[in-house]
Formats: structure tokens, C-alpha cells, sequence
């Protein structure tokens, strides 16, 4: 159920006549609105028994029932007739008969449609009921999905229930009158309107049909040659289909390209509303609704066994995944990647890469063809996640596999419930031979014109021109103003962290010696986990030793400075020997950190195997390029700043990022210093007067 993208005629108009074409153009989109905004006048109607967020349960079902019901007319008595003849016979499922006498996948038996309901207003309630029962197994179950049988008492109750089915009555939503691509945007604006009303949030939005529009010229297009083949079947899936958009746009691109080719459409859907209407759509094109899954993709995959040719998807962007935690964590530790998430899990409030991370795992083998991959993100799978964490370690994953072909970034406030940049992936296991080992960036956030008139936060659309032209681009693969070409190596990093020496200077000054009765391993001196009179003779005893170890420290003459740490514990342990004291390894380690403060110019401290110990407070990381060598980079970047530092090779980590904005800045020098100053001294002229005009 989708409408034809900007610049599209529906079905049956040429665009040969310049006039014709305006008129048609705008014959299309008043239709459109007039039957949004017919459907949205029943809303006058709901107010009292339903708050505005609240209108959806009723209007959405009614218009799916009423689609239907528009559609099944034509074969009405045809239907009944056949089923008349064959209730109490020999055959126990007579469905497929009856669906073959409506000429469509679905039928009603009931002897109500809108019209005949309003013959008794008394009964509405009742006959609405059996409408609906009357529906063919499939349909129904769709239909249950809006759950919208608890809303006819309380419809019925409130005297609106009549009022309601009269009104919808009065549309005629036939696929003559209204195509399924017009069809397609009426549920999506009044979607959009419930969620406004909702104040859904930004992760929950829609995809604009242009959007959808290029996403499927970018998984075609490679293959045109091969989809214009007679006879051709292709496998096509979206793991968040929603409506079903994305579904109903890539079937009419194929028919397009091939009238002969049949695209088999599967997909998912959780929200039951959304699945409900993406069921019906499905219905009226005679797809199999075995193929679309109601449920969560990540701990329901309704499709476990499928590999698909094409994939697409639109997940909601910054929506967390804890209520699944368990579920994924248990995939992701599955042995030798055997889990769909094995390759990495990313933030707890941001669950796009998993999306991705399913869909790969439903990529046919190369040698059965393999698979192309759509899917829209926000600029957070780009690069956040620092080497090592799972955001990196799965774009590590996806490009040194070398499915990564493309991302395109797309401009802001393009879509209805957010306004924010996105971007489009394109992943593939079948490159073609020149785009191997590599990844080619497209800027296309500025292919866009601004709308008349703003649908939510969508302010931006993108016209078939610029669809066009980001699909020859991607196409030419060649470097330009908006394309760049990277090798997948490009994209990595080292990162290696820089140690520099411990040094420390010592002195058993007063200031620093009340220090040491702040450091736990001394303050536990004086506890116990007795009870009673033991545990006050404990602490008692620990007290006394705690005193006597200050008064040895004390002995030491509190004046020199030692810059050399064995000195000095040279000197603290003949103190400690003077005493008869002898202090364990965690007692001396409190010691000698109180006692000690950081001094460039002191001598390294040394471990016990004489190797330098490393400054944590120093510690430091560089990134280094996977294609520099990681020496040559430190004898370049680092060692001409600090000359004692050293690499500690066993904390390298590896990470991915891609930095997409750095690769298209463009340097805009700041004006000049005169003209800044002209405009400051013009606008206090402006106040001035202003002033003067208040005070004249």
C-alpha cells in the first residue's frame, strides 16, 4: 500500500501532454488528501470516548474493513451464492472455492457489508460482529491483530458506533478508485497523525516513499541485465516491514523493469497495528501472508531457516534492546559465530546493528547467487564504539569481509518523527570484480528540495532527478565531488597505548605522613570481623601497631627529597628494622604512596624483573592507520614529544570507523576582520535609533 513517489502519475495516465500532466498530478495528490482528511473527520466523532492518541484503535481497522469490504463488492453475491450451494456438502474446507469465486486470496460469507449494517441501527453492534466473523480464515486472523472487537461495545455504548460505519460507508476505497499506492500514503499520513498525537518517539517513524524509492535503485540496479530476464523469481525481505512499504515499492520496481518477473515478498512486524495493515495489503496482492511473521525478529525470527536474494530495512533508530538482553547475549556467545549476533553487540539503547547483523545472516552463499542489502541508519553506526567495542567489531566484521559496497548520506529532516541525518548502507556478498576491497562514500545530503508544506518534521523531500542521480553515481563508481573511493583497510585503525616511566620522589615529610592514615590498608589495621570483647581487643592491638609504624617512619629525617625509590626504601626499612617492625606488601605499598608525590625529575622506578614500571596517569593512546606501520608512526607522532615512552603491545586493539563528514569537509575561511567589524557598527546604529525613537 504505497502511493507512486513525487513526479509519478498513478497507474493508466501518460505524461505526454505537459497540461495533461499537471492536471493529473494534482488530480492524484487532491485525492489523496481529500480522503486523508475525509478519514480524519471521523475523528469529530471519537471525541468523548477517546483521547486523540486513542483514535487509531478505531480509525485504522475501520479503514482496512472498509477497504475490504470495497474491494470484495464486485463478487459479493457471487461469493454467497457459491457458498449457499456448498454449506452442509461433502467438502470440509470449501475456502479455496469461495476464494476463487471472490477472484481474490480472501472472501466474507457474511450477509452484511457497510451498506447492509446501516439497515439496523439497534443491532449495529451485533452485525458489525458477524461482518467481521464472515471474513476467510486468513483475513480474520489479520484482522484480530487491531484487537478492535473490544472497541465496538464501547463504541455501541457511547451511541457512536452507527455514526462511525455510516460515515465510512460513504468512502469508496475500491483499488479503481484508490490504487494501493495511494492507498499506501492515506494509512501512512493518518499513522503519522496517531503518532503525533501520541508524541511517539523520533525512533518510531516512517520511510518516505522516495526514500524507499532509492534504496530499491540502489539493490536493482547492479542487476538490471538479470531482472529483465522472462520468468525471472526473486526473494525479497524486511525484518521491520511496518505497513509494508518497502515491500509494496520493490515488487512494483521489478514489474516495472520485468512485467514477467514475480518478486516473493517476506517479511516482520511487532507492533500488531502496523502487522495488520501490512496483512491486508498483502491480501488485496495476492501475496502469501505465510511469508509475512508477526513478532520480535531478534528472539522470534519467524523466518529461521530463509536466505533471501534482496533485504531492506528501516529499524527504528536509538531504541534499546534490554526487554531481548538475555536472548541476544545467549546468540551472541554461540560458538564459531554461530549465533546471529556473534560478531558483536553494541550499545544497550541503540539497536540497529543487530538488525543488520540478522539480515547477514540471511544472505544466500555466493554460490547460489548471494545477496544485496538496504538499510537506513543515523550516523551513529558510522563511528561510535571506540577499538574493541562491539560497534567496531562488527563494522570490523562487515568490512573485512568485504561486504560493505556503499553508504550514502542522505539529508536531514527527510523523514515525518525526526528531523535528524541518515544514511543508507548498501551490503552485499557478491561485489562486482571493480568494486572489491573498497567502499564508496556518497554525499547526496544536499540532493533534496524543500517541501510546500511540512508533514510533521519532515521539511525535505528528494525528487526522481535526485533519485536518479544518486543512482548514477553510485553506478559510475568513480571519484568525484560527491563520491569517494576508499580501500576497506582505509577505514581501520590500531589502537596502541603509549606507557610512559613511573617517577616518583619520597619524603617522610609531616604532611605526608597524616596522608598514610587516610590509605585503607593502613585504617584496616585497626578492624575486626570478630564480635564482642575479641573483636575490642583486635582493634586495640591494631591501633598500637599502626602507632608504632608512625613512629618509625618518624625517626626518618623529614627534610631530604628522595628521587630514587630504592634509596628510600632502603632508608624506610632500616627504620622498620630499628623498630622490629615488619610490614607486609600491601602495608608497604600504602606506605610508600602516601609518602610519594609525581617528579619529572626523579629516577625511574623499576620493577622486580627491571623493567620500567609505566605511569598510569601518563598512559596514553594513539590511533594508528591499519596501512602505516605502527613503529614509523611512533617514531614520527610520538617520540619527539615525549622520548621515554614505549608501546605496549599487549593492549593493542584493533577498531573500524567510518568518519564520514571528515571525508567531504569543505574548509570555509571566516570573514574578513573589516567586514565583521562594519556589521557590528551598523547593527549598534540600528539600536541607537531605535533607542532614540523610544526616548524622542
Amino acid at each position: 500500500m504505497v502511493l507512486a513517489p513525487a513526479g509519478e502519475l498513478p497507474a493508466g495516465l501518460s505524461g505526454s501532454d505537459p497540461g495533461r500532466l499537471f492536471l493529473a498530478k494534482r488530480s492524484f495528490m487532491n485525492n489523496f488528501g481529500d480522503k486523508v482528511s475525509f478519514i480524519w473527520s471521523v475523528a469529530d466523532l471519537l471525541r468523548g470516548p477517546y483521547k486523540p492518541a486513542q483514535y487509531g484503535k478505531v480509525m485504522l481497522p475501520l479503514t482496512v474493513l472498509r477497504r475490504l469490504d470495497c474491494v470484495l463488492e464486485p463478487t459479493r453475491d457471487k461469493v454467497l451464492a457459491k457458498y449457499d450451494s456448498l454449506k452442509g456438502g461433502p467438502i470440509e474446507n470449501i475456502e479455496p472455492l469461495l476464494n476463487r469465486a471472490s477472484g481474490q486470496t480472501f472472501h466474507n460469507t457474511s450477509r452484511f457489508d457497510f451498506k447492509k449494517l446501516l439497515g439496523e441501527p439497534d443491532k449495529i453492534a451485533a452485525n458489525l460482529l458477524n461482518y467481521i466473523k464472515g471474513f476467510s480464515s486468513r483475513a480474520r486472523e489479520i484482522i484480530e491483530y487491531f484487537g478492535f472487537e473490544e472497541h465496538i461495545a464501547k463504541l455501541d455504548k457511547a451511541d457512536r458506533l452507527f455514526l462511525i460505519v455510516k460515515k465510512f460507508g460513504e468512502i469508496d476505497l475500491h483499488p479503481d478508485v484508490v490504487p494501493n499506492r495511494d492507498m499506501g500514503y492515506i494509512f501512512e499520513e493518518l499513522i503519522r497523525k496517531f503518532n503525533e498525537a501520541a508524541n511517539e518517539e523520533a525512533g518510531d517513524h516512517f520511510t518516505p516513499r522516495e526514500v524507499i524509492r532509492l534504496m530499491v535503485n540502489l539493490i536493482f540496479a547492479p542487476d538490471r541485465d538479470i531482472l529483465t530476464k522472462q520468468g525471472l523469481v526473486r526473494t525479497l525481505y524486511d525484518p521491520a516491514c511496518g505497513t509494508g512499504g518497502m515491500l509494496s515499492i520493490a515488487d512494483e520496481y521489478l514489474k516495472e523493469l520485468n512485467p514477467d518477473a514475480r518478486l516473493i515478498v517476506f517479511g516482520q512486524e511487532y507492533n500488531p497495528e502496523s502487522y495488520a495493515i501490512c496483512g491486508s495489503d498483502m491480501l488485496i496482492k495476492g501475496q502469501s501472508l505465510d511469508n509475512v511473521k508477526f513478532g520480535d525478529s531478534f528472539t522470534n525470527d519467524g523466518l529461521p531457516n530463509e536466505h533471501f536474494n534482496y533485504m531492506l530495512a528501516n529499524p527504528p533508530f536509538g531504541v534499546e534492546w534490554k526487554p531481548q538482553e538475555t536472548f541476544i547475549r545467549n546468540e551472541h556467545e554461540k560458538l564459531a559465530r554461530a549465533g546471529r549476533f556473534s560478531a558483536g553487540l553494541p550499545r544497550i539503547n541503540d539497536g540497529s546493528f543487530l538488525f543488520l547483523q540478522h539480515m547477514i545472516s540471511k544472505m544466500k552463499p555466493v554460490s547460489d547467487g548471494g545477496s544485496r542489502i538496504g538499510i537506513v541508519f543515523n550516523g551513529s553506526p558510522l563511528f561510535t564504539g571506540d577499538a574493541g567495542s562491539g560497534e567496531s567489531s562488527i563494522r570490523q566484521w562487515i568490512i573485512e569481509n568485504d561486504w560493505l559496497e556503499a553508504v550514502v548520506a542522505m539529508p536531514d529532516q527527510l523523514f515525518y518523527n525526526t528531523g535528524i541525518s541518515t544514511y543508507i548502507w548498501i551490503v552485499t556478498n557478491r561485489k562486482s570484480v571493480a568494486r572489491r576491497g573498497t567502499v564508496q562514500l556518497i554525499n547526496g545530503a544536499n540532493f533534496f528540495r524543500k517541501m510546500r508544506k511540512s508533514l510533521g518534521n519532515k521539511r525535505n523531500e528528494i525528487t526522481d532527478e535526485h533519485i536518479a542521480e544518486i543512482t548514477r553515481i553510485h553506478g559510475d563508481f568513480v571519484q568525484g565531488e560527491f563520491s569517494k573511493i576508499f580501500r576497506n583497510e582505509e577505514f581501520g585503525y590500531r589502537k596502541i597505548t603509549v606507557e610512559r616511566p613511573l617517577r616518583l620522589n619520597f619524603q617522610a615529610s609531616p604532611e605526608r605522613i597524616a596522608r598514610l592514615r587516610e590509605e585503607k590498608a593502613f585504617q584496616n589495621m585497626a578492624t575486626s570481623k570478630k564480635k564482642g570483647a575479641a573483636a575490642a581487643a583486635e582493634i586495640a592491638e591494631g591501633t598500637r601497631r599502626g602507632e608504632e609504624l608512625i613512629a618509625a617512619i618518624e625517626t626518618l629525617d623529614p627534610n631530604p627529597v628522595y628521587r630514587d625509590r630504592e634509596e628510600f626504601r632502603r632508608a624506610l626499612e632500616a627504620a622498620f628494622k630499628q623498630a622490629g617492625i615488619k610490614p607486609g606488601a600491601p602495608l608497604m605499598k600504602a606506605i610508600t604512596n602516601a609518602l610519594s608525590e609525581r617528579d619529572e625529575t626523579a629516577e625511574v622506578c623499576w620493577d622486580a624483573e627491571g623493567l620500567a614500571e609505566p605511569d598510569a596517569e601518563l598512559r596514553d593512546t594513539e590511533s594508528v592507520p591499519l596501512l602505516e606501520e605502527i613503529e614509523r608512526y611512533f617514531d614520527r607522532e610520538v617520540l619527539p614529544h615525549v622520548s621515554d615512552a614505549w608501546i605496549d603491545y599487549e593492549k593493542t586493539k584493533v577498531g573500524y570507523e567510518i568518519p564520514f563528514n571528515r571525508y567531504f569537509y569543505k574548509y570555509t575561511p571566516p570573514r574578513p576582520l573589516e567586514e565583521i567589524e562594519a556589521d557590528i557598527k551598523t547593527v549598534e546604529r540600528e539600536i541607537l535609533a531605535m533607542l532614540a525613537e523610544v526616548t524622542g
